[in-house]
């Protein structure tokens, strides 16, 4: 370390990106400094993808044991099924002090200082931190901004953390309500459909743009939609806009059509949950006083290597990841992102390969997804000149999915038709979360089907509904 300074990094934000970055930068040799005003863990560990999959692990299990048609196909027969919905709010509870005990430890045990208190730049290579016992400024060679992010809430839309909530409410399962109405259908409002139905409650899925999951592949969204929506209690809206909603008992949501505007409909509900997306929590880090300005977005400005910019030019000796420069916000995006930091601060310059950075709904049946969709691959295609083809397997004609019981899902693959080299992959159906992850490293190589169909997969296991697309696959 230069003597100049009292670290050689100092991260603010100790979310799963700030966290990453301070591991790799300990085992680099740099002394590191991680600043955090709230909790430990940020959003993902303490309101996010923590307590909310205790939350699916829980639900799920409810409504396993109550598909009785099921469990008879497999010889087993249950009595009536019980949760106590205070129990299960209390797993996810415990497991987010877990994690963030374990978090927190990992940091101190390896030697990372953690300053509590609000930090922010004050001048180059300086953050002054807002402690409780007053003001504390340290030096840096390097500073790295991980702030993450708040969840959206629209204009109209009030909260009240008690009938009309965020997800960062949403998770702490205070009630079940018997009517909840879910505003957004990406994976946050899908997820929290998943818990909700599971455990009684009646669901209305509310979309502004004209179509449900707008953010999936087209195929997977249809799929999704007759194995996750239609057989059970949720109705859809969809091209409606919340133009309003009021807190209380009822809950009152006026409806829009998103074209006209015009309200259309009125519904009462007993409580609302706004998933509507999250934006960058960047402000008030001092970025002013150093020149820099957010992009009208809110987002922190950064190059392809996260330098923090300004005026088009990278700003020496300032990072920054995760939510908050809006390239991917995933908690495993921010500590790829992190991680890739300190490699360049060490010399090794590093990028992020986004195409290859997989991503999951925690769904029953899940969802994964790596790379491009459809017409994302078919845009690149046009523009590059070359074709693209496509193949699907579906789960029912896997041996471990029929031995389970569990046939809904597909995997679908995108690749190129010259070359084979796979774009995307898209897969609904019994842990679909972990078997993307082998796409994601077949694109990350950036490898062909050609090749990939060589590759011996375990029989009889769900990765075979892969291999047999990989060998389905026409190149040339």
């Amino acid at each position: 370390m230069s003597q100049q300074f009292d670290y050689d990094l100092v991260i603010i934000g100790a979310g799963v990106g700030g966290h990453g970055a301070a591991l790799h930068a300990v085992s680099c040799g740099l002394k590191t400094a991680i600043v955090e005003a709230a909790d430990m863990g940020g959003t993902c560990v303490n309101r996010g993808c923590i307590p909310s999959k205790a939350l699916l692990a829980a639900s799920g299990r409810v409504r396993e044991l109550r598909n009785a048609h099921h469990l008879k196909a497999l010889g087993i027969q249950v009595g009536d099924v019980a949760f106590d919905r205070q129990g299960i709010a209390d797993h996810a509870g415990n497991l987010v002090t877990k994690i963030r005990t374990d978090l927190t430890n990992s940091l101190n045990r390896l030697g990372v200082d953690t300053i509590r208190g609000w930090g922010k730049v004050t001048a180059p290579q300086k953050v002054s931190i807002t402690t409780p016992a007053g003001e504390k400024v340290v030096t840096a060679r390097d500073i790295l901004l991980a702030p993450g992010s708040i969840p959206f809430v629209p204009p109209g839309i009030e909260i009240d953390h008690k009938t009309v909530f965020t997800s960062d409410d949403g998770v702490r399962l205070e009630s079940l309500p018997p009517w909840i109405a879910i505003i957004g259908s990406g994976y946050i409002g899908l997820e929290f459909s998943d818990v909700y139905s599971a455990l009684g409650s009646e669901i209305t899925l509310i979309e502004a743009l004209d179509q449900l999951m707008p953010g999936f592949d087209p195929d997977i969204a249809k799929l999704a939609q007759r194995i996750l929506i239609q057989p059970r209690d949720i109705e859809t809206r969809v091209g409606m806009l919340a133009k309003r909603v009021i807190p209380g008992s009822p809950v009152v949501i006026e409806l829009a059509d998103a074209k006209t505007k015009a309200v259309v409909e009125v519904l009462e509900v007993d409580a609302c949950l706004v998933a509507t997306g999250r934006i960058p929590a960047a402000q008030n880090l001092g970025l002013d006083s150093i020149g820099v300005e957010l992009d009208r977005r809110g987002f922190i400005p950064v190059d392809d290597y996260m330098a923090v910019v300004s005026g088009g030019q990278a700003v020496p000796h300032l990072y920054a990841i995760g939510d908050a420069i809006g390239k991917m916000m995933l908690a495993h995006a921010a500590s790829a992102q992190g991680i890739a930091v300190v490699e360049t601060l060490c010399g090794r310059a590093r990028q992020v390969d986004y195409r290859s950075i997989p991503a999951a709904a925690f769904t029953h049946p899940e969802i994964g997804f790596v790379g491009l969709t459809e017409p994302a691959a078919q845009e690149l295609a046009t523009a590059e000149g070359f074709k693209i083809d496509t193949v699907r397997t579906y789960f029912k004609g896997n041996s471990k999915a029929i031995a389970e019981g569990e046939t809904d899902g597909v995997a679908k693959v995108i690749y190129r038709q010259d070359t084979g080299e796979v774009l995307g992959v898209h897969i609904i159906g019994l842990h679909a979360s972990d078997l993307i992850q082998e796409a994601a490293n077949a694109i990350a190589n950036r490898q062909s089907v050609r090749d990939l169909a060589f590759l011996v997969h375990t029989h009889p296991t769900l990765s075979e509904v892969l291999d047999e697309a990989y060998k389905r696959a026409k190149v040339g």
